[in-house]
């Protein structure tokens, strides 16, 4: 067996092992291959400060779906195009520490190995860089065996009508649905967090919805930061200072870390029992443990939060007014914390009334850097913050541990580093640091949902004593009139003074059997 020993290719595992992605089944696989495509369009667009248009277009292509997304992007150069979308693990962002929707260089392309998977098909991707002329064709396949890209057709196309952006076409075993689980529904969470974004869905049944913009707002871009030397485990450690160019072990701790200036760095060698003049790449594994040791042990301030993107209160409301039309709606952003030396920032939101379905249950939105979390809810950080908090105390009945009635409960992770479950991205692990910050937010909107109710409920007492006082006072007036000798007319009015200096007023005038 030893002679048939072989590399690898990471392309080759994933073909398979699909599952792992988000490639689970066909319907499944319609809405992994648009998320993914709708997550780089608007990381691509706000980069660039660049206010999102994302057509997506589906249509039935036998027993198989075609489906095309177009954004209006800066467009991709035509030299790193084929590896975008012909090589697995190929990206910018792994190695920063900064929020972004995607980070492993997986996704479109995953999207495109499964398309030749199952269809046999390349994806074909048109693209036009901003300010200029010229408008690219490729078709791209995966060699498996060796994770490379491969060329199937280059060209420069004159008639297709693009300004500038991106333009991807795939050809997949999928099946569409509607529902919870559905590209519909995907992309209408994307638009309640997104709510600076303009989406248009045209389904396979010729049907077409939009998703407006309702703001003009972009979030921040976040910035790349240095890791902090709490998250650092010893694998890591051992790496970074093998690949060093720091003379001394003190230089290294400084340049190589955040928050680590001279004082820390001396107090971080003290602890570890070394001068700080060793080279980085000439210490022993056990002064590195004892190095680790002593980064994690020394009082450092938290790392900065630049590299947070949160999407703010004020767009959460527009977003979830926006796709809901509710008659209430709450949110907050949380201060940051640090998860393993990681920063993070919990929000969440509350829409309760309106035009949200009042029968069964509430729904949960669940977030993650600003992407929708569709599946896997019951073992998501998320959903148990919720479950675990008493929403009786903030005026909703309860079904066991969930709320009921007509309230959508929102919560969101912005993090360089989101705890996933898998790699298919689905739910949040259930650390127990991060479900508490989940769970004091979503305590906190249920406190202003609270005091929205309470007021609710005392317009309506106040409503109904009106109305009964209202009709005691018609039918009081002519026994009044015979009693005091004043006109019917002159009654009415001190009536209708007293009512509104006691309880605000009434609608409408006192009349003859009842009142408005």
């Amino acid at each position: 067996m030893s002679e048939q020993h072989r590399e690898i290719s990471v392309a080759e595992f994933f073909e398979k092992n699909r599952h792992l992605l988000g490639f689970n089944n066909p319907q499944k696989a319609i809405i992994t291959c648009v998320k993914e495509a709708v997550d780089n369009s608007l990381d691509a667009c706000e980069a660039e400060r660049i206010l999102p248009e994302i057509h997506v277009t589906i249509e039935e292509a036998g027993k198989n779906l075609r489906f095309q997304i177009k954004d209006n992007a800066v467009g991709i150069s035509k030299e790193i195009l084929p590896n975008i979308f012909g090589k697995l693990l190929y990206g910018s962002k792994f190695h920063r520490l900064q929020q972004s929707r995607g980070q492993q260089g997986i996704g479109i392309s995953a999207s495109g190995l499964y398309a030749q998977l199952t269809t046999g098909n390349p994806v074909k991707v048109y693209s036009k860089k901003k300010g200029s002329d010229t408008t690219h064709m490729f078709k791209v396949r995966i060699d498996t065996q060796k994770n490379e890209p491969e060329i199937i057709e280059d060209r420069v196309v004159d008639d297709y009508e693009f300004e500038h952006g991106t333009s991807i076409e795939m050809e997949i075993e999928g099946r569409y649905t509607k529902g919870h689980h559905s590209v519909r529904n995907y992309l209408k969470h994307t638009a309640i967090m997104n709510p600076y974004a303009r989406i248009v869905l045209n389904e396979p049944d010729g049907n077409t919805i939009e998703f407006p913009r309702v703001s003009k707002t972009l979030p921040k871009i976040p910035k790349e930061i240095k890791p902090h030397p709490h998250g650092v485990e010893l694998g890591v450690l051992m790496r970074m200072l093998s690949n060093s160019n720091s003379r001394t072990v003190n230089s290294f701790l400084q340049s190589e870390f955040t928050r680590v200036g001279k004082t820390s760095a001396e107090k971080i060698v003290e602890k570890a029992g070394l001068s700080g003049k060793e080279r980085p790449v000439s210490l022993e594994k056990s002064d590195i443990r004892e190095l680790l040791s002593a980064m994690q042990n020394t009082k450092l301030q938290n790392p900065p939060t630049s590299c947070l993107s949160p999407i703010g209160e004020d767009l959460m409301r527009e977003g979830l007014k926006k796709e809901l039309n509710p008659d209430f709606v709450a949110s907050v952003t949380r201060s940051p914390s640090v998860y393993r030396g990681n920063p993070y920032q919990i929000e969440a939101a509350i829409a309760y009334g309106g035009d949200i379905d009042a029968d069964g249950t509430f729904d949960a939105l669940r977030f993650a850097n600003k992407v929708p979390l569709l599946y896997k809810r019951s073992s998501c950080a998320a959903t148990k913050a919720i479950k675990e908090t008493d929403w009786s105390r903030y005026g909703l009945s309860q079904t066991g541990s969930s709320p009921k009635g007509p309230v959508v409960i929102l919560v969101h992770m912005a993090s360089v580093w989101v705890p996933f479950t898998s790699e298919g991205k689905e739910a949040i692990a259930q650390y127990p640091e991060i479900i508490k910050e989940m769970k004091l937010a979503v305590q906190e909107v249920g406190r202003k949902l609270k005091r929205y109710l309470s007021k609710k409920r005392k317009k309506k007492v106040l409503a109904k004593k009106r109305r009964k006082l209202s009709s005691y006072g018609a039918a009081m007036t002519p026994a009044l009139e015979k009693l005091t000798g004043e006109d019917q007319d002159e009654i009415r009015g001190v009536l209708m003074e007293t009512l509104k200096k006691k309880y605000g007023g009434i609608n409408g005038e006192l009349e003859e059997g009842g009142g408005k």
